[in-house]
């Protein structure tokens, strides 16, 4: 994407008192309809959203890649450049997990430097990246490439609650994060514990010790995000986010059309025309009885959240695979033993992939009815060092249990990942039909390979029989 493009796009939402991010189509659906929203329930609406003066749109990143080619049989480099070139006027954002990208692990720097470029190359116009544990040295390469493709680079701090998560040390961090070249900072709270009275505290503090543009990222898990939202506001947040009122509320956002009704007219007013949004809300209203089926068993507020932590789109996807194994009876006991696993593992913010990974563990505990009786490769690499370094120290006898006698690495995880690029691409060489092909099939192999097998075989070679295909690729179906 040229750059004087994205300068265009940055200066058309100019002049707003406090901006409006909508995650209908990221985020939102991820929350609530696990990530199910295909791209042609988008598209019709396109337009009307494009004309909103939203300051931005999340329409990429999270789960939002795994789900297209698991799930929709939808290429999500393609969904992209559809939604780029659909909206003309608006910035498109993506949340990017830092050395894990989109996926559950951590990937080769070159891997994390390409994807960037191609995520920009694209259509994005803002990056925003977190990490699971707060640890800056995962979120160094994607940030240096964000800024070295002339993106907005926003870095976020992952809000949770703990002995050891303060307002210092947040504000800490938000210094180091204006040092490592952020151009804005998210307070991203995937679990709605943001209370407004923190809100107020901490939009505060990063405001005064970074001079940097805040936004709130909060879900109304608990019912307290709107409040944390008005409170950051008049403690000098700039752009919160929201979603269309169809798509909000339970484990998603804050209803957007409720948020420029609430700050109309005032000195926060968001510039929206509350009329605009009607079509949109009429849209997904509509368009998400087809997702019924998906939609997370929240009708209010669960304010558990505030015991168990656990964010809007780990509630969903641990009740889903709960369901699928017969289980779901057992989601109460899971959701007790939560927070005694995450403090035995050092306090991790509850967030992809430390939310999978804890929420895995605390499935096995409850499941097997003994507590650390089977312990997964991936916790094992948490214990080791290989998602970074906790915010607090690991229970030692449970890490023994863990690891044994191997001892933790101590560099930056991404230094102990051999580069993956030129290997995958000579891998999958007979089936690419683009760069971004490459990333996909590093980000998820069993995925990718299934997927893009089949897309080529209907792109490539409509003339021959699929099955002829299939051999004549050596791969097997």
């Amino acid at each position: 994407m040229e750059k004087n493009s994205q300068s265009n796009r940055k200066n058309s939402s100019a002049g707003k008192k406090v901006g409006i991010t909508e995650t209908a189509l990221r985020d939102a659906h991820q929350s609530l309809i696990a990530t199910r929203l295909r791209i042609e329930d988008m598209l019709p609406i396109v337009e009307k959203m494009d004309d909103v003066g939203y300051h931005s749109l999340e329409v990429w990143g999270g789960a939002t890649f795994d789900s297209c080619m698991r799930f929709l049989d939808e290429d999500p480099w393609e969904r992209l450049r559809v939604l780029r070139k659909s909206f003309r006027k608006s910035r498109l954002q993506m949340l990017l997990r830092g050395q894990n990208i989109v996926g559950y692990r951590h990937y080769a720097d070159d891997t994390v430097r390409e994807f960037v470029k191609r995520a920009i190359g694209n259509g994005l116009d803002i990056i925003r990246i977190f990490d699971a544990l707060n640890d800056l040295r995962n979120m160094e390469v994607a940030a240096e490439q964000v800024k070295k493709e002339g993106a907005h680079l926003q870095l976020s701090i992952s809000y949770t609650l703990s002995p050891v998560h303060t307002l210092e040390k947040y504000a800490e961090l938000a210094v180091s994060m204006r040092q490592m070249g952020a151009d804005s900072i998210c307070i991203k709270d995937m679990a709605g514990l943001l209370s407004p009275v923190m809100s107020k505290q901490l939009v505060k503090r990063i405001k005064e010790n970074t001079g940097l543009p805040v936004q709130l990222h909060s879900h109304y898990t608990s019912g307290m995000a709107s409040m944390a939202y008005l409170a950051g506001i008049e403690a000098g947040a700039d752009v919160v986010d929201c979603a269309i009122s169809p798509l909000s509320m339970r484990t998603s956002q804050p209803a957007t059309e409720a948020m420029v009704a609430g700050l109309s007219g005032g000195p926060y007013d968001t510039g929206i025309d509350l009329e605009s949004l009607v079509p949109i809300a009429r849209h997904f209203k509509q368009e998400g009885k087809k997702y019924n089926d998906w939609l997370v068993d929240l009708p209010g507020i669960d304010i558990n959240v505030l015991i168990y932590q656990v964010p809007g789109g780990m509630y969903s996807n641990l009740a889903g695979q709960l369901k699928e194994q017969n289980s779901l009876d057992k989601l109460p006991a899971v959701l007790e033993e939560l927070p005694r696993v995450r403090e035995e593992m050092g306090y991790p913010p509850l967030v992809t992939p430390t939310s999978q990974i804890v929420g895995t563990q605390a499935t096995l505990n409850v499941l097997t009815g003994q507590r650390w009786k089977v312990i997964p490769n991936e916790v094992r690499k948490y214990f080791l060092g290989y998602y970074g370094r906790p915010p607090a120290d690991m229970d030692k006898e449970i890490r023994k249990k863990a690891i044994g006698n191997e001892e933790p690495i101590e560099c930056r995880p991404g230094e102990m990942i051999s580069p993956e690029m030129e290997k995958a691409e000579k891998e999958i060489a007979d089936w690419v039909l683009q760069p971004e092909d490459i990333l996909s099939y590093i980000l998820f192999p069993a995925v990718a390979k299934d997927f893009l097998v089949n897309k080529y075989a209907r792109t490539v070679k409509r003339d021959v029989g699929f099955q002829e295909f299939v051999e004549e690729a050596a791969y097997p179906v």
